[in-house]
């Protein structure tokens, strides 16, 4: 029994954290204190205690504790605890269902959960990691509450690390071992807020090692590795931080911008993808103010495409740099989407006579192609007659 296991929480008196939820006066602590608890989707990243937080509001409200998996679980393991739900109904007898990562469940199984949590057999409390908004279906979402957890702050999670050396019987106390300042910002800094990950590491540390004071150079040992953090190529964080590195460059903010770059590359997001967005960037916010946006992004797709990583850190820097400090406009998407409008104000107004195609003798004869000049001196209709559509003729759309 590894030691973040040992030292779970057993009710709100132990538990580090999410203080707008579980504070005094605050919401679950007031669900847990009445026995009132609906069902609820827990949205919080690795080790903000969404596990623990569940597992106390069933214990402080003494209801039936049933724990799933959406990984390794299906629709034939839900109906066995409805079952024995259905059975403490008749006792007046609460139970509570806990869905680990339940956005890995598909439609057709969160589908089977809404009769059960829509008549009060159980009361739902779902975790996950993912914007519930895109993962949850829309019914079994209206009928739960999103509470939102955060990343733990240090001084909880000094907190924890601080039970954890002194308890002699859960934690890691019998040992007598001490943690270095240094190591333990390192120790903090390496576990990604992840309480679970910073006590692995911490027993790791007690254990294999016989130092009886842990220093900066054993919590480099045991990790061997940078944190990696929350970031998923496929997850939210994944966009949230593209789009903060657009938005920084968008206001000139080269450090932020080189920040957010560095964060996509050290955790292994693709350098064409960055590049590609660096090239809608040069249209969309740069655009006319300096032309050489789009060439320069544009050579530096192709740059990363053929060197790779690790040069290509060098080149999407120089770009993003470039980008930031270049002066922004936008006149290319304004006059895209005001051309966008007049399209679905006027989608099918007939093309002036004087712009269309004549290839045969008829269509000549119907006036196709008339006052229609293309010579040296001069190209384009006669007698200030429009390009646009007659009912569009005075709109501009690009405005320098």
């Amino acid at each position: 029994m590894n030691l973040s296991f040992r030292l779970r929480p057993q009710d709100l008196s132990e538990f580090f954290g999410q203080e707008q939820l579980v504070g005094k006066g605050r919401i679950i602590r007031r669900m847990i204190e009445s026995d009132l608890v609906f069902s609820m989707i827990l949205w919080g990243p690795p080790g903000s205690g969404k596990t623990t937080l569940a597992s106390i509001i069933a214990k402080q409200t003494k209801s039936d504790f049933y724990t799933l998996s959406a990984v390794v679980t299906g629709k034939e393991d839900l109906l066995k605890i409805i079952k024995r739900a259905e059975s403490n109904q008749k006792e007046n007898k609460k139970t509570i269902l806990f869905i680990d990562e339940i956005h890995r469940w598909n439609k057709t199984q969160q589908d089977g959960l809404l009769p059960y949590v829509e008549n009060g057999t159980i009361t739902l409390i779902g975790a996950t990691t993912e914007n519930p908004s895109f993962e949850v279906i829309s019914p079994l979402l209206s009928r739960c509450k999103v509470f939102v957890l955060e990343r733990l702050k240090n001084e909880d999670l000094e907190k924890i690390l601080n039970r954890a050396l002194t308890d002699k019987e859960k934690g890691v106390g019998k040992w007598g071992k001490k943690l270095s300042d240094e190591a333990k910002n390192l120790l903090l800094n390496l576990s990604g807020k992840d309480a679970r990950i910073m006590l692995n590491g911490l027993e790791i540390a007690i254990l294999e090692y016989p130092e009886k004071t842990i220093t900066e150079a054993i919590i480099k040992d045991v990790f061997q590795a940078k944190s990696k953090g929350l970031y998923d190529k496929n997850a939210e964080e994944h966009y949230n931080t593209i789009s903060a590195f657009i938005k920084s460059m968008r206001g000139s903010d080269v450090n932020a911008a080189l920040y957010y770059l560095v964060k996509m590359l050290e955790n292994g997001e693709d350098p064409k993808f960055i590049a590609r967005r660096m090239i809608i960037f040069a249209s969309e916010d740069i655009g006319l103010a300096d032309r050489g946006a789009l060439i320069q992004t544009n050579e530096a797709f192709e740059a990363v495409t053929k060197i790779g990583m690790p040069e290509s850190q060098l080149i999407l820097t120089h770009v993003a740099i470039y980008l930031s400090l270049a002066k922004k406009s936008r006149m290319v998407p304004n006059a895209l989407a005001k051309a966008k409008k007049a399209f679905y104000e006027f989608p099918n107004e007939p093309i002036p006579l004087h712009l269309r195609n004549a290839p045969t003798k008829l269509m000549k004869k119907l006036g196709y192609g008339k006052n229609y000049t293309w010579s040296e001196k001069y190209v384009g209709p006669e007698n200030d007659l429009p390009f646009l559509p007659k009912a569009l003729k005075d709109r501009k759309f690009f405005e320098p």
